[in-house]
Order: structure tokens, then C-alpha cells, then sequence
């Protein structure tokens, strides 16, 4: 009896072993995998960064920043393309941001699992997938052709609708993360529904809500082809908006498939102000995360 037990308490360790050693084996292969993988994305990632400081860098000069783009042969700089960028990438936070979080506050707050909230997230999924020069075809049809001309607004228009979709996601997760119990203390004491959001539910996820509309803006910094069938470009100061708008991504694509080596050497200092502009924001959007995580 003593014999077979032994035999059996044998063959369970035996079997037991094999399973530890195949499994550990598993691991190795999934973690050797895994740590190649990330090497091999961080060494593009990092020569595309060494390349664009290396050549970009030494290009960045006080000129850049105040005089406007020039033409072939003289010098200048891209401020009109800067300050281009900056007042479309604002107005077009300035539309889809307040709409990304009402529509957000409409989804986690109000319609929950609705049949019109399962068909608002469907249609926001799609156009969160959609690409980018969809969406810029889409407003120069809508927009562009009645209008008759390319404007500053048809641009924002068209980066607001590439920014809504992650405003909407974002706002919506992070509002799911405050506790309902705070909801229920505030509806208790006898506060109306749409006092709870304000007063309890966006003041406790609004760091949140901040990080998504920063997500946003670093997400649609860069956007070229959008803007080359909205906004398109302007070698001088535009007076407003409503009228084709120098900006940075565009000024670049221009610039970068020029045969003049001044303006090659623009496109590598707009490259360059745009990486850091959304590296600057990633890092931000980090420190927002952690600084909401501990709070």
C-alpha cells in the first residue's frame, strides 16, 4: 500500500514539475518576446527623435518665431504658421471640447445603457477609428464647397470632429470612476441631478477631463491632411479666420518636398517645434494622471 502511494505521490510530482517547467518555460518565451518587441519599437522611436533633434536643432533660430514664412531664396521664418496653428488647434478645442463633455456627461450620467447611448458610443467608436483625411474630405464637402474658399474655420471644423471622439471616450471612463456613493450622499441631502454633476461629479474627475481634452490637442497638433482640404496654407498674416490660414503641419509637408534647402531647413525646425510641443503635452498629461491617481 505504502509502495503504490509513494508511486502515486511520484508521479503527481513528476507531473506537477513538467507543468512548472513548461509553464516557466511559456513565460520566458511571452517576457523574451515582449522585451524584444519593446526594444525594437524604442529604437525607431528614439533614432526618429536623435534625427529630428540632429538636423532640426540646428536650424532653430530667433527668426523662426518672428518673421513669416519666405519665398524661395530669402530668409524668414514660420511664425505665421505658428500662430496659424495655435488659433486653429484652439478653435477647434474650442468646439469639440465643450461638446466631447457634455456628450461624455450625457453617456455615463444620463442615458447609461440606453438604446440611444449604445448607438451615441457605436457612432463615436466609429469616428474615433476614422481617418483623418475622411473627416477633412467630409468638411470640405460640407463646409468648404458652399463656402467657396478655404477658411481657418473649415479647419478647426474639421480638427474638432478628430478631437471629439477622444474628449467623449475619456470624459465618459472617468466619470464611471467617481464612486456612486457620492452621488447618492449629494441626491440624499436633496440636490437636483444636474447639481450632483456639476458640483460633485466634475469637480471629482475633472482632472480627468482635463487630461482628455490634453490628449486632444496633442492628438490633432500634428494633422496634416485634414487642414491641406480645409485651411490649406498662407504665405503671409491672415487678417482672421475666414480665410486660408498659414499652420505648422501644413507649412512642413510644403516645405519638406521642396527642392530649396532653406526651405528644407524650416520644415526640420517646424518638425522639431511640433514633436516638442507634444512631448510637452504627453508629459503633462502624465503628471495630471498621477496628480489625480493620488489625490
Amino acid at each position: 500500500m505504502k509502495n503504490s502511494r509513494n508511486s502515486i505521490n511520484r508521479i503527481r510530482s513528476n507531473i506537477n514539475m513538467n507543468l512548472y517547467r513548461r509553464r516557466r518555460l511559456a513565460n520566458l518565451v511571452i517576457l523574451a518576446g515582449s522585451m524584444l518587441t519593446t526594444i525594437f519599437g524604442l529604437f525607431w522611436l528614439c533614432w526618429l527623435l536623435i534625427t529630428l533633434f540632429g538636423h532640426g536643432f540646428q536650424h532653430l533660430a530667433l527668426s523662426v518665431f518672428t518673421q513669416p514664412t519666405p519665398p524661395p531664396g530669402e530668409s524668414g521664418g514660420l511664425a505665421n504658421a505658428i500662430v496659424g496653428s495655435i488659433l486653429i488647434t484652439g478653435a477647434g478645442i474650442a468646439v469639440g471640447a465643450p461638446v466631447g463633455v457634455l456628450a461624455g456627461t450625457f453617456l455615463s450620467e444620463f442615458a447609461m445603457d440606453s438604446p440611444v447611448a449604445t448607438s451615441v458610443r457605436f457612432i463615436n467608436d466609429v469616428l474615433l477609428s476614422a481617418p483623418s483625411i475622411i473627416l477633412g474630405v467630409f468638411i470640405y464637402s460640407v463646409v468648404v464647397v458652399p463656402m467657396g474658399h478655404f477658411s481657418g474655420w473649415a479647419g478647426a471644423l474639421a480638427l474638432a470632429l478628430i478631437a471629439l471622439p477622444i474628449i467623449v471616450r475619456t470624459t465618459e471612463d472617468m466619470l464611471k470612476l467617481v464612486p456612486n456613493t457620492m452621488r447618492e450622499a449629494a441626491c440624499a441631502l436633496g440636490a437636483p441631478r444636474w447639481k450632483v454633476t456639476v458640483a460633485i461629479v466634475y469637480r471629482a474627475a475633472r482632472s480627468g477631463i482635463l487630461t482628455g481634452i490634453l490628449l486632444a490637442i496633442a492628438r490633432i497638433t500634428g494633422e496634416t491632411a485634414p487642414l491641406l482640404f480645409t485651411a490649406l496654407n498662407n504665405q503671409f498674416w491672415s487678417r482672421g479666420l475666414n480665410e486660408p490660414v498659414a499652420n505648422l503641419p501644413v507649412v512642413i509637408f510644403q516645405f519638406a518636398m521642396s527642392p530649396y534647402e532653406d526651405w528644407q531647413n524650416l520644415a526640420w525646425a517646424g518638425a522639431l517645434l511640433i514633436t516638442v510641443s507634444v512631448l510637452v503635452l504627453n508629459i503633462l498629461v502624465r503628471t495630471l494622471l498621477r496628480g489625480g491617481a493620488r489625490g
